[in-house]
């Protein structure tokens, strides 16, 4: 339950939770046109040099995942002010970054009301274990968690896992609007591909999209990993978690450079995001500068962000992530104690 301090905290993000149309559609234009002029240019270096090809391929990348972010705000329906007109962008920027829109909307809503909460993860969230759980998890579980925790695997096979295969398709139970829109997408992506292969070569289409994908799917993943992931970070049980401790506690502020800032859509403002998903992401800045309690929310930089690779359990007596070796050093000085 609240108090007024947490209360009020919340209050004051209202004058930041209104979309304005003007920065919503120049936000699609400084977004969108550059990605498929970077596309298209990256399709053009073929005949170049391929090394060109990469150069346009990662700044095509930085617009895919500041499109995602604009697909992100639509899911909360904060970038725009119909719901519908956040639909349909939202269905859009769902095909170019092969998210279905319906779908990840209700997953990231579930991730939002459950977020730092240990008797409630599972959906929309990295996958956590605290020491306990790991400590009495079976050899195969332990493996799991150990190759999901690889970076390699996270980062680099993950975004292969799930755009192209997990994104596909329908989760348990979903609703038939649900269902059609995630057909819509894949049928879209589908189309889309066939005709591109057909128009410019199916080895040119890989050749151009792959980087750009994987770029920009690993770049997604590292945001949303590090965003909750370091070292303070806030976890309780579901009798004493509190949604406004998990949002200013449990998502960190990542401080990025301001070219990065920008590319990413502002998300790095995690703490505010979680605080109001209302908030559109070209106000999040606005609002963490011009609320004096945010200021002493977590802060990561990039340098400092890099530490939370090693960061691989939560331990629930220390409060803090913890490496393996750490959990299991720990647990051999407690056995030899017992």
């Amino acid at each position: 339950m609240m108090n007024d301090k947490q209360r009020n905290l919340r209050k004051q993000m209202a004058p930041y939770e209104k979309s304005n149309k003007i920065a919503s559609i120049w936000q699609i234009l400084n977004t969108i046109v550059p990605f498929f002029v970077f596309w298209f240019l990256g399709y053009k270096s073929l005949s170049i040099s391929y090394f060109l090809t990469l150069v346009f391929a990662v700044a095509a990348a930085g617009f895919l995942v500041r499109s995602f972010i604009i697909f992100h705000d639509c899911c909360h329906y904060s970038f725009f002010k119909s719901r519908k007109a956040n639909k349909i962008l939202g269905t859009l920027t769902g095909i170019l970054t092969l998210f279905p829109f319906s779908q990840w909307q209700h997953d990231h809503s579930v991730h939002h009301a459950t977020s730092s909460n240990l008797d409630k993860r599972g959906t929309g969230d990295i996958w956590v274990l605290t020491v306990r759980e790991y400590m009495e998890a079976s050899a195969w579980k332990k493996l799991q968690y150990r190759l999901y925790r690889n970076p390699f695997v996270m980062f680099i096979l993950g975004p292969i896992y799930v755009f192209l295969i997990k994104n596909r398709f329908n989760r348990k139970g979903a609703r038939l609007n649900e269902k059609w829109n995630t057909y819509l997408i894949n049928l879209s992506i589908m189309a889309i591909a066939g005709v591109m292969c057909w128009w410019i070569g199916w080895q040119s289409f890989l050749l151009v999209e792959g980087p750009i994908f994987l770029l920009a799917g690993s770049a997604g993943i590292w945001l949303f990993y590090i965003q909750h992931t370091f070292e303070d970070s806030y976890f309780e049980e579901d009798k004493e978690w509190d949604f406004v401790l998990a949002a200013v506690e449990g998502s960190s502020y990542y401080k990025l450079p301001k070219l990065l800032q920008w590319l990413t859509g502002n998300i790095g403002y995690h703490h505010v995001h979680h605080l109001s998903p209302r908030v559109p992401n070209y106000k999040l800045e606005e609002a963490h500068n011009n609320t004096p309690p945010l200021q002493y929310v977590p802060t990561i930089t990039l340098k400092t962000s890099l530490s939370s690779l090693k960061f691989h359990l939560w331990d629930e007596q220390q409060r803090k992530f913890v490496r393996f070796r750490e959990a299991e050093s720990s647990l051999r000085i407690n056995s030899i104690k017992g």
